[in-house]
């Protein structure tokens, strides 16, 4: 089971980026095009942030009781986590970006209940949803990185 959530986990993270991708595209065009705000510009942005939610509670589970979770994996004596690079990253590092990302996507869908002119929602969107992609990328155990994962889980 601790395999499949952390695939599914992994996995969304390709949903969450072509959602926020065409949230940032949609946020940008509203912005600069002068556009009315419509409503399959809350659609989407509500759906990029119900796949943010989803992936976040797997990513807290995964975080709290997965394989080095904070509750289940116990660090071999003289082992400190801020100075092994892995345990930091993904105790440390990843949740506490991720989060942040998913703070921002939520206050980017928010932007659309907020009784302001589209412009502003437009504006502040795209700007929360840039903020947030940026964090995701930087926080995603790419397989480049030291501590990389594949680009699809089982590869």
């Amino acid at each position: 089971m601790e395999t499949g959530l952390l695939h599914l986990h992994n996995l969304l993270r390709w949903i969450i980026l072509v959602l926020l991708l065409v949230s940032i595209y949609k946020s940008f065009s509203g912005w600069k095009g002068q556009k009315a705000f419509a409503a399959g510009d809350k659609k989407v942005w509500l759906m990029t942030m119900i796949a943010g939610h989803i992936t976040l509670l797997l990513g807290l589970y995964q975080w709290l009781l997965g394989r080095y979770g904070i509750f289940s994996y116990v660090k071999p004596e003289g082992v400190s986590m801020m100075k092994d690079p892995y345990l930091r990253f993904f105790q440390m590092e990843h949740p506490v970006s991720m989060i942040l990302a998913i703070v921002l996507i939520t206050l980017g869908h928010g932007m659309a209940k907020k009784n302001v002119s589209d412009e502003e929602k437009y504006k502040k969107a795209f700007r929360y949803f840039i903020l947030a992609l940026l964090l995701i990328l930087v926080a995603v155990p790419w397989p480049f990185r030291e501590i990389g994962r594949p680009w699809f889980p089982g590869m």
